[in-house]
Formats: C-alpha cells, sequence, structure tokens
C-alpha cells in the first residue's frame, strides 16, 4: 500500500451541503461512506460493496482504495497505486504546461503629430512584436488641444494598421478612452 495519504478540503455551504474543494483524492481509511461502488485493478466494475471489504480487497492487492468520485451515490473508489497515479497525473499536468501558449501584451505609444523616422522605428517594434506572437496594444495620447484633431489619430493608427497588415490584424479597432485613443493588434493566425 503506498504511504502517501490524501488529504481534501471540505467546505460546508449554508443549505447543509458539502462539497469537495481540492483536487486530492480520499484514500484508504480517510473514506468515509459505508458503502462504495467498487472498480478493480483491470478496471472492471466489482459493484456497490461495504467499505471495509473494498478495503480488505485494496489491501490483499497490495494497493490503494482511491475515491475518485465523491459526489456520486454511492462514491467510485478504484483500487489502483495511488503513487503511480499520482505521478501520471502530474506527468500530464507538465505535458499541458509545456504546450501552453502565454499571449504577452506590448504597449507601443504615439503622439498624433509623430515624425516619420519615429513612426517607422516604432512601427518596426509592433512588426517585431507580432512576429513573435503578442498581441500589441497601440496608444496615442493627446495632449493639451490636440484633442480636437482626434482624426489625425485615428488616420495614424489606421495607417499602422496598413502597414502591418501582412503580420498583424486588428483585434479591436481605434477608439478613444479618455484623452487617448488605443488600438489592439493580434498576431496573424497560420492557416
Amino acid at each position: 500500500m503506498g504511504v502517501e495519504q490524501a488529504q481534501a478540503v471540505w467546505s460546508f455551504n449554508l443549505d447543509g451541503g458539502v462539497k469537495v474543494i481540492s483536487k486530492e483524492h480520499l484514500v484508504n481509511e480517510n473514506i468515509r461512506a459505508r458503502e462504495v461502488r467498487l472498480i478493480d485493478v483491470d478496471g472492471n466494475q466489482v459493484g456497490i460493496v461495504p467499505l471495509k471489504k473494498a478495503l480488505q480487497m485494496a489491501r490483499d492487492a497490495n494497493l490503494d482504495l482511491v475515491n475518485v468520485a465523491p459526489q456520486a451515490k454511492p462514491p467510485v473508489c478504484r483500487i489502483m497505486d495511488y503513487g503511480k497515479f499520482k505521478f501520471e497525473q502530474q506527468k500530464r499536468e507538465r505535458e499541458a504546461r509545456k504546450k501552453q501558449k502565454v499571449i504577452n501584451v506590448k504597449e507601443v505609444r504615439f503622439t498624433p503629430n509623430i515624425e516619420e523616422h519615429d513612426y517607422n522605428t516604432k512601427m518596426r517594434n509592433v512588426q517585431r512584436f507580432l512576429s513573435k506572437g503578442d498581441k500589441v496594444k497601440c496608444t496615442i495620447r493627446f495632449r493639451g488641444r490636440q484633442i480636437t484633431h482626434a482624426e489625425l489619430g485615428r488616420e495614424l493608427l489606421e495607417r499602422l494598421a496598413q502597414d502591418v497588415a501582412e503580420v498583424g490584424v486588428v483585434e479591436k479597432k481605434p477608439s478613444m478612452d479618455g484623452r487617448s485613443m488605443i488600438m489592439f493588434l493580434a498576431p496573424k493566425t497560420e492557416k
């Protein structure tokens, strides 16, 4: 039998209901049910048996009795090697995390009267961020009376969207947010 004993974190509702919060499974003597629906080592259903008999069957097989479905009536328990099960579960979670892609949001700020060279530099930065798979938040900050010419900012953002069209698409069109105009660009997905 495995040395490790899993603990579950319980939450008691005001209406008298109980639910398991943690993903941990109850093992061996920690199971608190009179009868359980038992699944043997080969995955065959034994049926509904008293808890003591299920624990004895697990001990005879030199394995653990694990509660795999505590919310069922009666709870479903399986005879297995709990340590090996936990190891396999952690291995699957690690593999899932490896395949997961983290998308960062980079911000590039402009002014409505930006010079051509500065615009080109910032446009290249936006292209680089999009080609790496990051989203880009393009912000134009209006100072003082520049806000009266918001159409200049909109034209600048639309020009930027056209210039980076081969690596990115507009996720959110230019919109005003206080004294700023914001547009979101997302990397183009390969088909």
